[in-house]
């Protein structure tokens, strides 16, 4: 059948990066599970497993060199046709495993149950998956920093409701976006230093399999859970398990996971009301198209992209919620086709908003002049308690200036309601003889206005960013490129 005749996957061949897709791909899983497959074998052989007789070893340094010759030449044909007659995938990787180093096929899987490969191999994964995360999570926290630095002092108008509000500044709004993403690393970073292994549990989570192979030496299969886990890059295991690890662990990823969707969707729904406002804009590319009808179109849809995966991918964590909720004592298996699509397509979901986020912040736009006016256009409302003080502090009558004040903002809202361009409320009140002596110039210049935000993303950088960007420096600076 042709590849273009049925359905692909959008995060795979359009959105996701190389590495994450490369990471949740066939390859890499069944690759993962031989080299679980070795890692016990070696474990059993370290610890002494012995034949019916006692005394001769179980496993031989044949066996073994067999299988580390074959952990990555999967015969993936044989391995569907396994699938279709015996309807259990990993039996039918053990079959195919075992045709492509037969010195081995009878110690293959030894006293394990099919979780041990499954979930240990989501775990090794997922541990990867994670880390790639953070390190895109480093990249976007350094372009945003970067862009706050750079416009820490340039004032712009702040809103509440979407409702014009006191001043703040480019800087300090792109501070905002950045701490979200950091709260996102940090929950990552803390999901990566608890995340355990599964380890050898045996299929109710008893050990009773491995128990029986060592002869009830209870040390020994003790040793064999902690050095299959070291063997794969962990340090500790899950202490109790069913036959699967607590889904639990799979609600707690997907959670943080979701948070790097809740910030991305949160600054791009900024950036794509910034750019209606044609204040701040997203790159757009000299020969991209807006809208195939409307040729003058630049829409910001890189951020509407984002969005639209965000939104997905906090969707994913119901699944796992649910999932987590409805096992059955020891196991119960309506949780594998769920996983099979909850959990890569967040990783890959994760990517793709972060790749984005990383595209936009690299790219974004400032119009000062389109700032400015907004900033001046508001300002007179804002800047008449100052003019209030400042008429007082000259010898005025505090309520007869509150009275002035009053009758000319209205007056001068009503005419804006009607049409009128331009607020001229600042020269009306500069013609009152009340206030003569107000130096209106001095109270009207914006960065009056910004309080602190340019020490605060000063203060940001210095607190918040500096020690990522220090300990994760390979990670900063790097272009991230968008397709499609």
């Amino acid at each position: 059948m042709s590849e273009t005749a049925v359905y692909d996957n959008p995060l795979v061949t359009r959105y996701a990066g190389k590495e994450m897709a490369q990471l949740w791909g066939p390859q890499r899983k069944f690759s993962t599970w031989r080299r679980l497959w070795l890692a016990l074998a070696e474990a059993e052989h370290e610890l002494g497993l012995v034949a019916d007789d006692g005394a001769t070893p179980r496993i031989s340094d044949t066996q073994l060199a067999a299988m580390r010759a074959h952990l990555d030449d999967i015969d993936f044909a044989r391995a569907d046709a396994f699938e279709r007659r015996f309807r259990h995938d990993v039996v039918a990787h053990i079959h195919t495993f075992g045709e492509a180093c037969p010195e081995a096929r009878d110690i293959l899987h030894l006293g394990a149950t099919s979780c041990y490969v499954t979930d240990n191999t989501d775990l090794i994964l997922m541990r990867e998956g994670l880390q790639i995360l953070c390190n895109s999570l480093v990249g976007v926290t350094d372009a945003l920093a970067t862009f706050a630095e750079k416009w820490r002092h340039v004032p712009t108008l702040g809103f509440t409701h979407f409702q014009p509000a006191q001043l703040t500044t480019v800087g300090k709004r792109a501070s905002l976006w950045c701490y979200d993403f950091i709260l996102d690393l940090h929950e990552l970073e803390h999901r990566i230093s608890t995340l355990r292994f599964r380890g050898v549990k045996g299929t109710t989570g008893t050990q009773a399999s491995f128990l029986a192979l060592f002869g009830g030496n209870d040390e020994k299969v003790r040793q064999l859970d902690l050095l299959v886990a070291r063997k794969m890059g962990f340090e500790a295991v899950y202490p109790v398990t069913g036959q699967t690890y607590t889904r639990k662990v799979d609600s707690q990823i997907l959670d943080a996971l979701s948070g790097i969707g809740q910030s991305a969707h949160k600054y791009g729904t900024d950036i794509r009301l910034l750019s209606h406002r044609q204040e701040v804009e997203e790159p757009f590319e000299a020969d991209q198209v807006g809208s195939s009808a409307m040729a003058y179109k630049r829409n910001p849809i890189r951020s509407e992209r984002m969005c639209g995966i965000a939104r997905f991918l906090t969707s994913l964590v119901v699944s796992t919620a649910q999932t987590a909720a409805t096992q059955w004592l020891e196991r119960t298996l309506d949780d594998s086709a769920n996983r099979r699509l909850s959990l890569p397509q967040a990783f890959l979901a994760a990517d793709s908003v972060l790749r984005l986020a990383a595209n936009v912040s690299q790219g974004l736009v400032v119009n000062p002049e389109v700032i400015r006016a907004s900033v001046l256009d508001a300002l007179p409302y804002m800047a008449t308690e100052n003019i209030l003080m400042a008429g007082v502090a000259r010898g005025g009558d505090r309520q007869a200036l509150h009275e002035l004040i009053r009758k000319h903002s209205h007056a001068v809202t009503q005419e804006l309601k009607t049409g009128v361009r331009k607020n001229d409320l600042v020269e009306r009140l500069r013609a009152e003889p009340a206030f003569q002596d107000v130096d209106f110039d001095r109270i009207l210049e914006p960065r009056n206005f910004v309080g602190r935000a340019p020490q605060q993303v000063e203060e940001f950088l210095q607190q918040e960013v500096a020690p990522i960007r220090l300990r994760d420096a390979s990670s900063s600076g790097r272009s991230v490129e968008v397709s499609l």
